[in-house]
């Protein structure tokens, strides 16, 4: 058997005044999570934690993110969690610190047969 992607979801998340990089990402997953009511396990007859849950992260600072913190958001699955430089830290006029940007993909995969 072979893991098999199945679909991808995107999300983004912001963190206003805190320049919390983690709950940024925390929100861009919950983003990708909410916009989609796709029963994936279910159409292949798979138990929801059979679901290889791949998240990448992209933030300016990937160091800043408790990935443990983002994994923790999933019910069911496998996931794991990676950040990366990306997203986006947007200076404030007032000099203080930025506004951070988190950029969420989700790639849903299962563990399966190539079909023939």
């Amino acid at each position: 058997m072979a893991k098999r992607k199945m679909l991808v979801e995107f999300g983004i998340g912001t963190s206003l005044r805190r320049q919390d990089y983690t709950e940024a990402a925390c929100r861009a997953v919950r983003d990708a999570l909410w916009h989609n009511s796709i029963n994936i396990a279910e159409l292949f007859g798979f138990p929801k934690e059979a679901m290889i849950l791949d998240v990448t992260i992209g933030v300016a600072d990937p160091e800043a993110v408790d990935t443990q913190a983002v994994a923790a958001l999933f019910p069911y699955g496998q996931p794991h969690v990676t950040a990366m430089r990306g997203g986006l830290d947007v200076p404030r006029a007032d000099g203080g610190r930025p506004t951070v940007i988190a950029n969420a993909a989700i790639t849903v995969s299962f563990d399966m047969e190539a079909s023939t």
